[in-house]
């Protein structure tokens, strides 16, 4: 294994001041056992609690933390986006606040880059993926039914694109983002069809997986437009906008 490298970890966040309470020492403990190099970068979605400040509760001034504020809320994708255009490190990791996926489960991510390939996307689809707490079940549904339309209309092959945590050589994928579009929850299938585009070699991987409550998704509003998000990128590959 590589221990001389520099992960970035994206986290984009809204509203998170109470879950990032809870997340944000177990990273810090985690993250100073490595040898290599790290910084973590918060992007705050425009929120009115106190997400940009609790980094620094738990982070000391001289470790590696950046704080991104969106001026308004702007959605999922923008932030991650404005974050993974900020980063600085030769492996970028991109996590949700809660970490649903627990973050030693970067090392089998981490393994596959090694092995060779440019992204690496954690999966709670797979054989060997293992959820610790499941969602409810008309979540899990909508999840399978936007996996069908992702298959159906942009792109084959994958079993889970919305796990909320991914891992990419800066090198080979950093140049995706500037070609992003999408500010949502849909960002991770434009992600990943970019990649597909440029012939970067993607690798979906089993991990840990614990459902969080208070899920940022609506029921009611985002499936919709998660649906609509994958009609443009549709489009905007037959525009070329891709290329």
């Amino acid at each position: 294994m590589i221990s001389k490298y520099f992960l970035s970890i994206i986290i984009p966040s809204y509203q998170e001041e109470a879950r990032l309470r809870i997340t944000l020492p177990k990273l810090r403990d985690y993250l100073l056992k490595q040898t290599y190099t790290w910084e973590v970068i918060i992007v705050d979605d425009g929120s009115s609690d106190g997400t940009s400040r609790v980094p620094f509760e738990f982070f000391h001034k001289d470790e590696m933390v950046k704080i991104i504020k969106n001026s308004s809320n702007r959605g999922k994708g923008y932030s991650v986006k404005r974050g993974a255009l900020a980063a600085q490190g030769d492996l970028i990791l991109i996590s949700d606040a809660d970490f649903s996926t627990p973050i030693e489960e970067v090392e089998k991510l981490r393994a596959q880059i090694e092995a060779g390939c440019d992204i690496a996307i954690g999966s709670r689809a797979l054989a060997g993926s293992k959820i610790e707490i499941r969602q409810a079940w008309y979540r899990e549904a909508m999840g399978r039914i936007f996996n069908l339309a992702v298959q159906k209309i942009v792109l084959k092959g994958y079993a889970d694109t919305q796990c909320g945590f991914k891992c990419f050589s800066r090198e080979k994928g950093g140049h995706i983002f500037s070609q992003m579009t999408l500010e949502g929850f849909c960002f991770d299938v434009e992600l990943l069809f970019i990649a597909e585009k440029k012939g970067l070699k993607i690798k979906e991987v089993p991990v840990k997986w614990r459902n969080s409550i208070n899920s940022q998704v609506s029921l009611i509003t985002d499936p919709l437009l998660m649906f609509l998000d994958l009609v443009r990128i549709f489009y905007n590959n037959k525009r070329g906008h891709y290329r």
